[in-house]
């Protein structure tokens, strides 16, 4: 027999773990894209429009990072990592910007951006949508367990990333655990906010990376452009 989904549909890798799993029947099931969005590009967007379609998704919140405490170089202030998302959402339906992560003070963990949302709506079913470069280092996430106990897992493929074990699976503890993932069925796209902060220094061309309207802001902000010999950017911001 063949138990793989039809195509354009999920496939679940294990059952829900118990009643904190996700999976709840005939709960509203709503989606959650978190990251440092510096900038939010194409990528994004693409696997937001897969998960909200493929999962069947009641909704979907985009939560910029505050304080992205895994990051080891500084990041844009949140009020333009804000605004460029809600400039890529607008004309999406069903998509929504959280601010919690933002207002909250303290570095951004996930478990408590879900243990906020479960206590505030309770009943809900929530998918975690990740990449597979996330889900390969879920293991350096903080109280990632107890995260697991509390959401589904939504995991679409991108083009393999140096330093990577076993072209992106879990760590060994992770899979031992049997969280409930669902795969989804993206193509990979080879678009990385690095790669588009360093264009935008050299003054390159955005428009296939990012929405246009995310590209003009980052032009009218000047964001990621190199300072010029007075330690300003060229628009003074």
């Amino acid at each position: 027999m063949n138990d793989r989904p039809p195509p354009g549909r999920p496939e679940a890798d294990r059952p829900p773990r118990g009643a904190g799993a996700a999976g709840v029947s005939g709960a509203r099931r709503i989606g959650l894209l978190g990251g440092t969005f510096d900038p939010v590009h194409n990528a994004h967007l693409a696997l937001a429009r897969v998960a909200r379609s493929a999962l069947a998704l009641d909704g979907l919140r985009w939560i910029p990072a505050g304080r992205p405490w895994q990051k080891d170089r500084a990041v844009t202030p949140a009020v333009h990592r804000e605004a460029m998302v809600r400039l890529a959402i607008e004309d999406e339906p069903g998509h929504v910007l959280d601010r919690r992560e933002i207002e909250r003070a303290g570095p951004s963990y996930t478990l408590d951006t879900v243990q906020a949302l479960a206590a505030a709506e309770p009943g809900t079913d929530w998918v975690l949508v990740i990449g597979q470069d996330q889900y390969a280092r879920l293991h350096t996430w903080h109280d990632w367990p107890r995260l697991l106990g509390l959401v589904t897992l939504a995991v679409a493929a991108r083009p393999a990333l140096p330093g990577l074990p076993d072209a992106g699976l879990p760590a060994p503890e992770v899979q031992a655990l049997g969280p409930r993932v669902l795969r989804l069925p993206m193509p990979p796209l080879d678009i990385s906010s690095t790669e588009i902060r360093r264009r935008a220094a050299a003054g390159g061309d955005l428009s296939q990376l990012v929405p246009p309207k995310v590209a003009r802001y980052i032009d009218l902000q000047g964001l990621y452009r190199a300072p010029n010999a007075d330690g300003l950017h060229p628009t003074g911001s």
